[in-house]
């Protein structure tokens, strides 16, 4: 035996390094890293034990369970035409020592290649060795000695391959083990930059072009692989740019909210800051529970039903990627959960903090979770195989932030902006949104979205602001992974005050109690998938009568967005 062991000694070692292996992979299931899954990609070519051109079906990679075979003819696929076959035969009948899989194979539905066969042969002087450590050497005959030790000649070669594989593969774990971030964190992140300009007859004259971006690291971890704790910095010095209005409501009517790019590119001069900070965990198998502590708005609890949310691939523009009702300014901090009705209808409900009215690092007595403004959102969501429609109801208490939501019209914002105490408004939203996946390629959708304003403080009365839009999403356009997109709709718009009072104390014209008019927005983008981390997304969109006034010339933004997600 020990002339075995000096001509092959990595038997038993390889072996052990494989299960190791594939315990370590099994571990990392609740977080793969892209080591670990070069990992897998090790492992499945040392189970086909053959060359790079032969290929698995997706059903046989779908049979994970591995039975004991302790007959060579249930292992049908290998030819017994060759001494070699009659050889392990014999040795896997009397020492049962090839673990094949249930349907008797050990992949694929053809003859054995030498990789696997010299696999089966490596298998039995494991066994043996096996049973002459546990001296129980005089089960194992000398004949069936002098048999092994001619396979393992016949194909010392392909031994000698499988047993490279194995150490490369045991090298790759030790290095990941060695240098991964952490056994319970992952780290992710992503950097968006926006390079645009604004053109327009009054918009190109307030603009330059510009780069900017926006930048965030993810520390994402997890306890018991099904919780999540999330950390995330963000950097950002994306603004938005004038659309040259001179009419219209608010003290400058250039600067709405109609060319915001993502809900979060409010200027922050490069400040690092921690932007989010959610712990989210199950209650059993229908109930997951958000504790938030940072910014937070409805989409990071609820689906939105839009394709185009990820402010990272999505649409170009705030506006168009999700209803703005979703998105009241101000929030930070509170508690939300997704309960599942039934395997396709989930209720989610939320309540949020707001911000205080002089800023978080300055706080007064009427700030806090319970002290001072708050907004308060429930959504039923249908989710089906083709469609998805959402209903959602957002009650909101804001002191200083009246109802914007990052999108519209100055008006729209309903801010009460001749008290410099704020004027305390109440705002009842209501959002419809649907979507519909005709074909892979191909999803129509959109939404309506209302709020019904109410200003409580100095001035009193009710203001509606109405917002629509029309979604076409063209998954997979060109090639697999890029997008597709367009948006039509009207931005938040004003559409009725109550006093003449109300409306002038919002930044109408004396006069002039709603919008003067109906602008649109036009958007089209294409994402460009270069890698499975980089994106390119050139796009535009166009307002027709900027801050909802005919008389502003219309204004188009013109993007290229660069992600790199990770």
């Amino acid at each position: 035996m020990r002339k075995l062991c000096g001509k092959i000694p990595f038997g038993i070692a390889a072996l052990v390094n494989t299960l190791l292996i594939v315990n370590f992979t099994q571990a990392k299931a609740t977080g793969q890293t892209t080591d670990s899954l070069e990992i897998d990609t090790s492992l499945e070519q040392i189970n086909q034990y053959s060359d790079d051109n032969q290929s698995v079906s997706p059903s046989e990679k779908d049979t994970d369970t591995m039975d004991q075979v302790t007959n060579m003819s249930q292992l049908r696929d290998v030819t017994p035409t060759d001494w070699a076959y009659e050889a392990l035969r014999s040795l896997v009948e009397r020492y049962g020592c090839i673990a094949g899989y249930p349907d008797g194979t050990f992949r694929g539905n053809r003859a054995l290649s030498r990789y696997e066969f010299a696999a089966g042969v490596n298998a039995c002087l494991t066994q043996i060795e096996k049973l002459i450590a546990a001296s129980t050497a005089d089960f194992v005959t000398k004949e069936d000695l002098a048999t092994l030790q001619r396979l393992i000649d016949e194909f010392s070669t392909e031994l000698a391959t499988l047993r490279g594989r194995v150490d490369v593969l045991e090298a790759r774990t030790n290095e990941i083990e060695a240098n991964q971030f952490s056994t319970t964190t992952k780290l992710g992140g992503e950097v968006i930059t926006y390079t645009g300009a604004a053109f327009g007859e009054n918009a190109s004259d307030v603009n330059n072009a510009t780069i900017g971006h926006r930048t965030r690291i993810d520390f994402n971890t997890s306890f018991t692989g099904k919780d999540r704790l999330r950390t995330r910095f963000q950097i950002t010095n994306l603004r938005q740019f004038d659309t040259g209005a001179t009419f219209g409501g608010g003290p400058d009517p250039g600067l709405t909210g109609e060319t915001r790019f993502t809900p979060s590119s409010v200027s922050q001069n490069n400040d690092a800051r921690i932007s989010q900070l959610e712990y989210r965990f199950p209650v059993g198998d229908k109930l997951r529970i958000y504790l938030e502590a940072g910014s937070i708005d409805p989409s990071y609890v609820t689906d939105t039903i839009t394709p185009f949310i990820d402010t990272s691939t999505g649409a170009i523009s705030n506006f168009g990627q999700v209803n703005p009702v979703y998105f009241p300014l101000g929030n930070r901090a509170g508690i939300a959960a997704n309960y599942a009705l039934s395997k396709a209808i989930s209720l989610d409900v939320g309540y949020f903090g707001e911000d205080a009215p002089n800023g978080p690092s300055n706080p007064g007595r009427d700030s806090g979770i319970f002290n001072g403004g708050y907004s308060a959102f429930a959504q039923l969501v249908y989710s089906g195989d083709r469609l998805k429609v959402g209903l959602l109801y957002l009650n909101s208490f804001s002191q200083a932030f009246g109802v914007d939501t990052l999108a519209g019209s100055n008006a729209a914002k309903v801010i009460d902006l001749t008290d410099p105490d704020g004027n305390p408004v109440v705002g009842n939203g209501y959002g419809a949104q649907v979507n519909y996946r005709f074909s892979p390629r191909f999803e129509l959708g959109g939404w309506v979205g209302y709020t019904a304003a109410r200003a409580l403080g100095n001035i009193k009365g009710d203001a509606d602001v109405w917002n629509y839009a029309v979604t076409l999403a063209f998954p997979d356009l060109g090639k697999k992974g890029n997008l597709g997109g367009i948006v039509l709709g009207m931005q938040p718009k004003l559409t009725g005050t109550s006093n003449s009072a109300l409306a002038q104390a919002i930044g109408l014209p004396p006069g002039q109690r709603s919008d003067r008019d109906t602008g649109y927005h036009i958007e089209a983008f294409y994402r460009y998938q270069l890698t499975e981390n980089i994106s390119i997304t050139p796009g535009f969109f166009w307002l027709t009568a900027p801050n909802h006034d005919d008389r502003n010339p219309d204004a188009v933004i013109g993007v290229v967005r660069t992600s790199f997600v990770f």
